[in-house]
Order: structure tokens, then sequence, then C-alpha cells
């Protein structure tokens, strides 16, 4: 745990060190969140993770509570409602992440005879339709994305049999030309564009081409720290948050990008060594530790994969952040709960 911890710490102080450099007056606020999420894993820790699962219901619902809140009284920024303003902005799509993944780990860690396999799909299925359409609806579609992506994998790996996964995929594969009529006209264009990024560069295709030309003029030890002109003159939008990576690499280089990519890789692998420690399924107990290490394991990766992968021009831009280098207060909170929670 202790390396999971350091590792953790040493990505966050890149992602301050990153915030000063292009955004210094943001610097306290993420200290302070820091604080916060520091004060609530040692709540966690004291309360203990076994109040979390006795109320993982409970909270679970609390949150689709707020999420339903949010598209009545949310802040619009930009055309979306994901804030509440509680005299802080509280986003609630982040937190239904880990209680997600508590919920769905409670439901597999249970004995199969207190569930008919079937049966135990569709309550799942149930479990997550709700969240994914509420936050489709904001409309965020990365967090919709990595809401699937922990729903997918979590149920691949469990003794569900494949065939009920398999009909879910087909059928979504089957409907999915037809989302193009759900999505918003901003997403739409935001595809099309990461098929042809000249169709509009000056619209629509600015911030991919931006954070491209971010990425590639931070060479090798980067401009150094403050010195990133494409981040400083504001070429690059969102160069703290969404695009918080090609701002780290125009001050800190590919070597400085390297670095982040290492440590993602060393939290991830010890996130897969709990999951060897846990698989044996030996009671109750172990079985949730497996689930939950492997939900929040795919939480971590698939946020990083795309992210990373939309910096670089690799994956369509669908504004997720990168977990604890963009800016930020209920995604850092978050990811400190959960971190929190794993066994």
């Amino acid at each position: 745990m202790i390396s999971i911890y350091l590792t953790a710490f040493f990505i966050y102080s890149f992602g301050l060190l990153n915030i000063l450099g292009v955004r210094p007056n943001l610097v306290m606020s993420q200290v302070a969140f820091l604080g916060v999420g520091l004060v609530i894993f040692l709540l966690v820790k004291k309360i203990g993770k076994n109040f979390f699962l006795t109320n993982g219901k409970f909270f679970y619902w609390l949150m689709i509570f707020f999420l339903v809140l949010v598209l009545i009284f949310g802040e619009n920024v930009r055309g979306s409602r994901r804030w509440l303003n509680l005299y802080f902005n509280f986003q609630p799509s982040e937190f239904i992440k880990i209680f997600f993944i508590i919920y769905v780990s409670q439901i597999l860690s249970q004995a199969k005879h207190h569930f008919d396999q079937r049966l135990r799909f569709l309550t799942i299925l149930f479990y997550f339709v709700i969240p994914a359409a509420l936050v489709f609806k904001q409309p965020d579609l990365g967090t919709t994305i990595v809401l699937s992506i922990i729903f997918f994998t979590m149920i691949f790996i469990s003794d569900i049999p494949k065939k009920y996964l398999f009909r879910l995929f087909l059928s979504v594969v089957l409907l999915l030309p037809f989302a193009w009529f759900f999505i918003k006209p901003y997403q739409k264009v935001r595809l099309l564009s990461f098929f042809n990024p000249h169709l509009d560069t000056q619209g629509t295709s600015y911030n991919m081409i931006q954070a491209i030309i971010t990425i590639g003029s931070g060479g090798f030890f980067g401009k150094g720290l403050g010195l990133g002109t494409q981040s400083k003159l504001f070429f690059l939008p969102e160069n703290y948050t969404d695009f918080a990576f090609a701002s780290l690499i125009e001050q800190f280089g590919f070597f400085g990008g390297m670095i982040i990519i290492i440590l993602f890789a060393i939290l991830c692998a010890s996130l897969i060594a709990k999951l060897f420690k846990y698989s044996s399924f030996a009671n109750e107990q172990t079985t949730f530790n497996f689930y939950f290490t492997l939900g929040f394991l795919a939480y971590i990766l698939s946020q990083v994969v795309i992210n990373i992968g939309m910096n670089m021009g690799m994956m369509p831009i669908t504004g997720i952040t990168l977990p604890l280098i963009s800016a930020g207060g209920s995604s850092l909170v978050s990811l400190l709960l959960g971190l929190a929670l794993l066994p």
C-alpha cells in the first residue's frame, strides 16, 4: 500500500508543478483540495471501509440523487451541466464511479446461490444504466465511457456467463449507429474533427491541433517551468484540466512525460499485484477486495489511456481529466476516497 500512496503522491506533485507553471493562481486551491481529500482519506481509514460496504447502496443512491439535482439545478458551463454549487463546485459524476464500483463489487462477492446468474447480470446492468444515462444527459460522454469500461471489465472478469455480456455487447454494436442521433451537435463535430483534423482548424479541431503542437514544442527536456509559450499565451485551451498532459510536456519535455507514464505504470502494476493477492476468492471479503481493486484499476487506467490519447491526437476529445494531474477538487477527492477504500 505504501508504494501505491507514494506513487500517487509523486504524480500529484508533478501535477501541482504543472499547474504552478500554467495557472499559478490555482495552486493554493489545488493544495486545499488535497487537504480536504486527505481529511476524508483519514476519516475513511478511521471509520473503516466496512461502514461504506454496509451502506454502499445508500451512498450509491445518494450520488444518483445528486446527479438528478445536477440536471435540474446544475451550473451550465459551455453547454454542460456537471457541477452543483454548494458554496463549492461539487461534481457527483466523479464520486459515482467509486460508489458504483463498491456496489457492483458487493453483488459480485455474494455467494452464487444468493443470485440466479442472469438475475445477477441484469441487476448490475440496471445499476449501471441509471448513472450512465444521467451522466450522458449532462452531457458528459467521457465519464459515460469510463463507467462503461468499469462495468464491462468487472463483468468480463467475473464468473457471470460470458453469453450475457456477448449479447449485450452485440446489442450495443448494432445500436451504436443510432447513438449519432442522441449526442450533442458539438460532440458530433468533435468526432468528425478527430477523423479529419483539417475540417475546421480554427474551430472544432483547434484544441486537438494545439495539443499536438504543444507536445511537439516541448522537445526532450522541455522549455522549463512556466516557460511554455503555447500554455502561457493561451493557445492551448484547458491547459490545466483536459490538456494538462500537453502543457506538462511543453514544460518538462518528453523526459517529464515519460516519468508520468512510468509512475502511472507503477501505480497500475501495484494494483495488479493486489489483484493476484486476492484472486483466491477464499471468502466473501477476499472476493470483494478483488473486484473493488479491479474496478478501481479499470477506472484509473481508462482515464489515463483516454486522456493521454486525446492529448496526442490518437483519440477523440471527450473531456476526461488525467487523474492527480488535472486541476479539480471532485476528481482529486474522489480518487483519494477510492485509495482509502483499497484493501
